[in-house]
This record gives C-alpha cells, structure tokens and sequence, in this order.
C-alpha cells in the first residue's frame, strides 16, 4: 500500500469512486450520444421535407441551425439580408416561406434601400380596393383568330424552360405535379418532353431549340412526323421557337457527358454519355423571313399557337420583324414573343457569355412592349418575359411594363429546396435538382416538392394581386406604368410614365394593321 494510500484512506477511496463513477458516466454519455445520432440520422434518412437532411443527415441539421442563428448574429458573422448574388437572402427568403406556406411578414422595417438606382416603387392608393370588390384574375388567349387551338389561361405566372437533362426526374416530375395543381403551364425546355412532364397533367409549352431535340433530323433540321406526334399530345399546348437564352446568347445549350443519362438520350434522341453541345443558332433559321416561315409552318402543322424567345442584344431586326409582318399579315406573326433576361439562367454557360452579352431586362422588356405598340401589333402578340422574377414585386413591375406572362426557373427551383451552390453544370447539386446521381436525387421527394411548387406559385400571384389592390386597381392586369415610379441616378423615385414614355402608334400602321 502506499503511503498515499496509508495517510489519507478515505480521500483515496473517495477519488477512486470519483474517477470509476466518471468513467462509467463517460460511458454512458457516449451511449447516448451514439443513440442520439443514430436516432438523427434514421429521422433525417427517412423524413421527405429537407432534401440537405436527406442527402446529409445529422451534418445537414447545421445548415439549419447557422441559418436560424444567423438571425440573431448577421452583424458579426454572416452576409446582410441584400448582398448575396445572383439572388440575394432576402429574395430566396420569401420563396422558401411562400413556398412552404409559412408566415411571410417581416418585423422592424424592410432591409431594402429606397434609394438605389432602377429599383421601382408601386404607388399606393388613398382608397385602396376592398376585398369584396376585387376581382379574379382576367384571361389572356394566345393564337385567338390565327391558330386552330388557341390557348387561355388566366394565370400570370409560369415555369420558364428548363430541360430534362438539366434538371433532374424527380425535380421534373414535382414541376410537372406542382403545376398542375397551380393551374399554370410548365415550359418542356429544349431537352423534349418526357414521360415525367407529362404525369403530372400540366399544361405545357414545348421548346424547340436549335438541336431540334425531340422533333429533329440527324442533320438537326426540323422532322414534320416527329413534331406531329408530340402535337397530338393534349397537354402540348404552344410551340416555343429558342433563338437565343439568358445563361448563354449566341451559344446553344451545353449538356455533359456526365448527365446525358440512357434515358435522357432516349427523349432527346441523342448519343449516350456525350457532351450534347447545340448549335448556336438555327440551320433552317438565317433571317426574318425565315423565322416567320418557321412560325406559320408549325401553327399550320400542329395547329397551336407558336411563337419565339430571344434576349435582347442589337434591336434593329426588332423593327425589320414589325415591319415584316406588316408586309406578310398577321397570320405570319408569332403568337407571342418571350423576351429573356441577360443575367439567366440554369444551366451551363461560358462566364464571358453569361456576364457580358445581352440585355438586363429592364431594358429588353419596355423596348419590346413599346415597338409592338409603335407598329399596332400589341394585342395581335403576347409578351412573355422571365430573367430574375421570383418575388412579386418583379412580377408586379413587368405586368406595369406591359408583359402578358411572367416565367421564372430559378424561383422554382428554390421552391424545390435549391440553396443557390451554383453547382447546376457539374452533377453535384446537394438538394437533387440538377444531378442524375441517384444518391443526391433521394433527397428530393417529388410529393412534398410538388406541395411547394404549387404554393410558390398560388402566394405569389396573390401577393401580386395586393400589389394591385393597394394601387387601386381590381386585378394584377390593370397594373400600368402610372402605378409605379422608378429610382433615378439621383436616388430619386421619378414617374415610369416618364422614364418609358409608351409611344403612339404610327399613323401609316393604323389601317394597315389587323388587331
């Protein structure tokens, strides 16, 4: 025995309890800390709601955890509310709220800056309208007089293309149910339409792009057989001719080898695991001309309304477009005209394209919407417009421009859970939504996600409507430029009445012209 052992028996016996008392309390904490995460880790692996849990369970929690204290501690540790690009906190915020029904009010005053140049402010009304007085939504026909099957709708609001290939099955499929339920139409992209557009039953609008995938030659020229037999389908309800996209004008659409999928290759009729790299432009399609010819083709063979998207860069074929038409007649217009954003999009993309070339909307918008006015072609063709329009105010502030339909990608994909890890062209997307990886895909479940979709959606376009209501008009389509004031140079709101002046129509074009 030591002599330790022999002066102080009771200490001794004491701190030996003690330390075979704390080993056993160390065992047993770690017990319950492993049954702790396992029990996070089965709940994560299982639930449907999150899909970083999902994909990340237990590590993914933290996510949540950063971002509620993120709250509490933005000042010392985290990016303001406004300075994240492309989309900023506060604009994803509002998707994911509204897209998981939740309360969507803020406290303590809004973040944003009344003083920054371009952004705009609705005017409000002394005598707003009241509820009881408000009215439904009203419908716009495309293709009324000039197409076989027109097509109404009354929604304002709409998926903006995004391929199968570029977006994954489940996030296909969740857009396609989604829409559904939201009474709104699902843009195909110009990856084809594939068996999961069509299970939800939305309506949807096919995009041709310049790859023809779908409804192609192997020369990439239009096949008439291909493109009859996806016209018969009922839930095709327009024709979108791709002259050129946000994420890359002047370049066609870039797919890896990586995601070229056998049954991505099947739908697209392409090479599997190839890079499928479009052409940047139409073989069929060099001039006006052409392009008016490619309309009236096929309207008359699907007998749907057809029409175009571009973005905006040189405007001069703008006027030899309206000038055209008026030589040819109206039936050789489009039915609609979409107009898309310079800052998009979704997919891959040369940086030097995405960041330098084309047109920000706010300028491509009101130029278009004033020269169909010019030349009397405004009610004969309907404006589509999409590039960065995911929260009401920048769909309240197209509708004031003139725009007919509004489309977004990148707004549902937040309502599809994407956390903007800018990694859509690399097959790595942690939440499921650009990956055809089946482990990273398990996080997205198309039920839930097709909740959100249609909830994104439907408080959206409600929130539009207060908008409106608070100016004073009955509806979101009774929005216009005298309801709203932009920020100048100066940091002061001006009228967008004066800023965008809307034209007279030209006297020679009045008689000429079939409205």
């Amino acid at each position: 025995m030591s002599t330790a052992n022999t002066q102080f028996p009771v200490l001794y016996q004491f701190v030996s309890d003690f330390l075979e008392f704390s080993q056993l309390l160390f065992v047993l904490v770690v017990i319950i800390a492993a049954l702790i995460v396992v029990y996070m880790y089965l709940s994560d692996i299982t639930q449907t709601k999150q899909a970083i849990r999902r994909n990340y369970p237990v590590i993914g929690r933290f996510r949540y955890l950063f971002e509620h204290m993120g709250e509490f501690f933005r000042q010392y540790f985290f990016a303001q509310d406004r300075d994240e690009l492309p989309f900023n906190r506060a604009q994803r915020a509002w998707v994911y709220r509204a897209a998981k029904k939740v309360d969507s009010t803020i406290a303590f005053g809004s973040t944003r800056p009344l003083n920054q140049a371009g952004d705009i402010i609705f005017l409000n009304c002394l005598f707003p309208t009241l509820t009881e007085d408000a009215s439904p939504t009203s419908a716009v026909t495309i293709g009324q007089g000039y197409a076989r099957l027109p097509y109404t709708t009354s929604s304002i609001f709409h998926i903006s293309g995004m391929s199968f290939g570029a977006i994954s099955i489940p996030a296909v499929t969740a857009l396609s149910n989604g829409a559904k339920k939201a009474g709104i139409w699902m843009n195909t992209g110009e990856g084809s339409v594939s068996p999961y557009h069509l299970q939800g039953g939305c309506d949807l609008v096919f995009q041709i792009g310049t790859a023809k995938y779908g409804v192609g030659k192997p020369d990439q020229t239009l096949d008439e057989e291909k493109l009859l037999r996806i016209a018969e389908l009922d839930q095709v309800k327009m024709f979108e001719i791709k002259m050129s996209q946000g994420a890359k004008p002047g370049k066609g659409g870039i797919l890896p080898k990586e995601k070229v999928t056998k049954e991505i290759a099947e739908v697209r009729h392409i090479p599997q695991g190839q890079d499928s790299i479009s052409p940047n432009g139409h073989r069929e399609i060099r001039s006006i001309d052409d392009l008016l010819d490619m309309i009236v083709r096929i309207r008359k063979l699907t007998g749907k309304p057809v029409g175009f998207k571009a973005v905006i860069g040189s405007s001069d074929w703008i006027d030899d477009l309206m000038q055209a038409i008026h030589r040819r007649g109206p039936e050789h217009a489009p039915d609609f005209i979409t107009i898309d954003s310079a800052d998009g999009g979704t997919g891959a993309a040369p940086q030097s394209l995405m960041d330098y070339v084309g047109l920000p909307i706010k300028r491509s918008l009101p130029l278009m919407v004033d020269k169909l006015i010019e030349y009397n072609l405004r009610e004969r063709i309907k404006v589509i417009v999409s590039g960065k329009l995911i929260n009401p105010s920048e769909v309240a502030w197209a509708i004031c421009m003139g725009a007919d339909f509004v489309t977004s990608a990148r707004g549902f994909m937040f309502a599809l859970g994407c956390i903007q890890a800018l990694q859509c062209n690399k097959n790595t997307c942690p939440t499921g939504i650009t990956t055809h990886n089946k482990d990273l895909q398990r996080g997205l479940d198309p039920t839930d996600k097709a909740e959100r979709v249609y909830h994104y959606a439907t408080q959206l376009q409600y929130e539009v409507g207060t908008i409106a209501h608070a100016c004073g008009v009955t509806e979101a389509r009774g929005l216009t430029r005298k309801h709203a004031h932009i920020i100048n140079a100066d940091g002061l709101p001006e009228p967008m009445e004066e800023q965008f002046p809307t034209p007279t129509v030209r006297s020679d074009l009045i008689a000429s012209s079939k409205e």
